[in-house]
């Protein structure tokens, strides 16, 4: 059975157990709220100091939305990770299966704080579906509906 506890704040330490991913590629910088097998909200702070923004674009800096969409998924991946009890470490990880019905309703662009709401939509075995919603300013940046699934994996020593 999973647990129903409600747990409230994860700084950049916590979240790095739950997550595999490292600069430049780790796009959350805290968890607000988090209730197992129900929901998540994380925060993204948009700094001009992202890599990404040498490139896309020089003359008008915006995020990227495959990486707003992989930042829903993150937060997605650690709702999932903290539901089951599990962390990479313990030989498991959350690997993005898809997205559907995405959409982007306005840019991001560099001191933006990118607030992350993601909730359970089913989890089937080891397959999640999530509804992810982006904002900025309390107003839809993006949105879809995406799949994770729980891979178990083996660390090389």
């Amino acid at each position: 059975m999973i647990p129903k506890d409600v747990s409230s704040v994860m700084h950049i330490d916590e979240i790095k157990e739950y997550l595999p991913h490292r600069y430049p590629f780790l796009l959350i910088d805290r968890v607000i709220s988090l209730e197992l097998n129900q929901s998540i909200e994380a925060i993204k702070n948009v700094s001009i100091n992202e890599p990404f923004f040498a490139g896309h674009f020089p003359q008008l800096s915006v995020m990227p939305g495959v990486l707003i969409i992989e930042a829903m998924a993150q937060a997605a991946g650690i709702l999932g990770f903290k539901t089951l009890g599990k962390k990479p470490r313990d030989g498991s990880l959350y690997l993005f299966a898809g997205a559907d019905n995405v959409r982007f309703k306005q840019s991001v662009v560099p001191g933006d704080q990118l607030i992350l709401k993601v909730s359970v939509i089913s989890s089937r075995s080891r397959l999640w579906k999530f509804d992810c919603r982006a904002e900025v300013d309390a107003k839809l940046a993006a949105s879809a509906t995406i799949l994770c699934i729980d891979k178990d994996i083996a660390y090389d020593s």
